[in-house]
């Protein structure tokens, strides 16, 4: 079993994201390192600020010059393959967008947001999906730790009933 000795520190800026998702992510970010086979080699400490689309669109705007919100964004403060130690990051949620795109894909919200915690922390790990291959890396670690947390392929192709 990995050693998941990460402080997880959670931001609620806007009050219709349930409480009780802070008991979750402690158990969702354990499941990514175990899966990747990843431990943190001294205290380590992750960000998550849980906000609305205005917010969202604000740091997006900000960061990436993009002006939109955007359902997740990660601001990875250690480097691709460095020890997972320390400050490791940011992640910041909208929950409107969390929520419509969740009600478009047919999937519950909670999955949807569990699938988008392990996307932005994965980034803070240093995976990314700019290139085919890195973006098929990257899915495939998605699928295999949501598969541990009994979550469906998040990229399958949805077929209506």
């Amino acid at each position: 079993m990995a050693n998941h000795n990460i402080e997880i520190d959670i931001l609620r800026n806007d009050e219709r994201w349930p409480e009780h998702f802070a008991d979750d992510v402690d158990a969702i970010v354990a499941t990514v390192l175990n899966t990747l086979a990843l431990e943190a080699e001294g205290p380590a400490e992750l960000s998550l600020l849980l906000t609305n689309d205005e917010e969202q669109q604000k740091l997006n705007t900000d960061w990436r010059a993009k002006e939109q919100s955007t359902n997740v964004l990660s601001f990875p403060q250690i480097e691709p393959d460095e020890a997972i130690e320390g400050m490791l990051g940011d992640i910041s949620f909208a929950f409107e967008t969390v929520q419509k795109e969740a009600e478009a894909e047919h999937k519950q919200f909670h999955h949807h947001f569990a699938h988008l915690l392990v996307h932005g922390f994965l980034h803070i790990l240093g995976y990314d999906h700019l290139t085919d291959r890195e973006a098929e890396e990257m899915e495939a670690a998605e699928r295999k730790i949501l598969a541990r947390l009994d979550i469906a392929d998040p990229y399958a192709d949805i077929v209506e009933q």
